[in-house]
């Protein structure tokens, strides 16, 4: 029988950018089968958090005009847990509403804060990393985060500074660290007390509503005055109207950064963001070229580190190029070296300028 107090909020509302052409607004990285599995990204890591929280108790925040497709990939949601955003503002606005739904409909709730587009293979003991932080939180006044062993110095993550000390499992945050440049990251890791910012945090709602009202009372008053109305038909006419005017602040900064009960599990699972093509490509087998190939069938020569994504079947043939992401989707067909993989973003700005906004 699982706990009714544990719930989840599947964050779902990021657009993916690095991952275009796959990934588009109307229809980003979280809704694909990224790494051909069958699955998408979104219906994986709903189907992790179902191990150990209460389907009915698992709520998805997007923006809202990815509800549809929230309900067509997860055919076991009803509506009432899917939270829309009616605009972008960051993390911080979106978690406080969702809280506070929850917080009406359950004041003892435990909740995990996971976003939807990670991979993690070990599952089992990615529900017990989770489950040891809700023990810790139900007795507790504790924002709990799991972080990540560093496997490299990373400049793409925030990393987490945890005080040495401890030799418990469950050590005390000393502060968070914005995403370093290269020299600065090797430096964390040879202290060795640093871990990557996975953006996976665990509380009772309790206690995040507290952190709220003490460190940003003015997007708690904003929200707070919605109560009567959460969880009732009333409650979509006060966002539209009030959810633009919050500020657009992530909650790292809102509350992890400036709070004192903040701990950390170091988590003992793999774990990948799949932020970029070539994180899918370390995560995918590779064939005998050394190539991750996607849907495709291919012919090579002399070409090899290449991530390879078409639409079912199609035939590639490559000559000669190594290490490039290949994605051909529909209008879009995408050549472009690995080494480079974080212009793409900057890239698709240019090729909507160019070409039209729908393009992105």
């Amino acid at each position: 029988m699982k706990n009714s107090n544990y719930y989840a909020i599947l964050m779902a509302g990021g657009v993916g950018s690095r991952f275009w052409p796959v990934s588009t607004q109307d229809f980003p990285k979280q809704f694909h089968d990224m790494l051909g599995t069958g699955d998408t990204l979104i219906q994986k890591t709903f189907q992790r958090l179902a191990d150990l929280i209460p389907k009915e108790n698992i709520f998805i925040l997007t923006n809202e005009r990815y509800n549809d497709l929230v309900l067509e990939q997860l055919p076991e949601v009803e509506q009432r847990q899917v939270v829309l955003e009616p605009a972008m503002r960051n993390t911080a606005p979106c978690i406080l509403y969702a809280s506070l739904k929850i917080q009406k409909e359950n004041p003892d709730a435990l909740m995990i804060v996971a976003p939807s587009d990670h991979w993690i293979e070990d599952e089992k003991t990615f529900s017990k990393n989770v489950k040891q932080a809700f023990e810790f939180c139900a007795e507790n006044d504790a924002l709990m985060t799991l972080g990540i062993q560093p496997t490299f110095p990373n400049t793409g993550f925030g990393y987490i500074e945890f005080d040495k000390s401890s030799a418990k499992a469950i050590k005390t945050v000393s502060q968070f660290r914005e995403k370093p440049n290269y020299e600065t990251a090797k430096g964390f890791i040879k202290q060795g007390n640093f871990l990557w910012n996975a953006g996976i945090f665990m509380w009772s709602v309790k206690s995040v509503i507290q952190a709220f009202k003490n460190n940003q009372p003015e997007l708690y008053r904003l929200f707070e005055a919605g109560i009567p109305t959460y969880n009732t038909p009333l409650e979509s006419n006060f966002i539209k109207e009030n959810y633009p005017k919050a500020e657009d602040v992530s909650v790292d900064y809102a509350l992890m950064e400036k709070s004192l009960n903040v701990f950390v599990i170091a988590a003992e699972f793999d774990w990948n963001d799949l932020g970029t093509w070539g994180s899918l490509y370390d995560k995918l087998d590779k064939n005998e070229s050394n190539n991750a190939v996607v849907n495709a069938r291919t012919l090579e020569t002399n070409a090899s580190g290449n991530m390879v994504r078409t639409k079912g079947n199609k035939i590639v043939v490559i000559d000669g190029l190594n290490d490039y992401i290949i994605v051909d989707k529909d209008e879009v067909l995408l050549i472009f070296p690995k080494s480079k993989e974080q212009d793409i973003k900057k890239t698709l700005q240019q090729v909507k300028n160019k070409f039209g906004e729908h393009y992105g």
